[in-house]
């Protein structure tokens, strides 16, 4: 049985898988950056009633899928937590306390495409990169 979501007078099931990618698709997305990111978006996402079903973090993009209730536009939800999680990002990591304007860290647009009945193929195509991604990492830590 499909978990639903609901509103006052709505049920719904509204799933996106989205990518985006930092700024001139720089390999930022690493070490401290990575393990922390996570978790804000996450907690972004729920400030707009929404939930990352599925993500992962790779070096020059990132992957989710994401549950948005129909009363928010996909492009309010992702611009939210782009525009929310790069100002983190400038006060966490950039030593930037205030004055964001013209400090980018996500490059304009994003891939978004509706996940419908093909839920299970989107979910192993994310887990398929993260597995990859570790398997690479383990290679590197190897050879070093």
């Amino acid at each position: 049985m499909t978990n639903y979501g609901s509103l006052n007078h709505t049920k719904w099931e509204c799933k996106y898988h989205v990518v985006f990618i930092p700024k001139y698709r720089k390999k930022v997305i690493f070490g401290e950056i990575r393990r922390h990111l996570g978790e804000v978006f996450r907690r972004l996402a729920e400030q707009r009633e929404s939930r990352i079903e599925e993500g992962h973090l790779m070096s020059d993009h990132v992957h989710m899928m994401i549950s948005i209730p129909p009363k928010y536009s996909v492009s309010q939800v992702v611009g939210y937590i782009k525009g929310k999680s790069a100002i983190h990002i400038a006060r966490e990591f950039a030593g930037r306390k205030r004055n964001f304007v013209g400090q980018h860290f996500w490059a304009r647009g994003y891939f978004v495409s509706t996940v419908g009945r093909d839920e299970a193929v989107i979910r192993e195509y994310i887990q398929a990169h993260e597995r990859e991604d570790r398997r690479q990492d383990q290679l590197g830590l190897q050879l070093k």
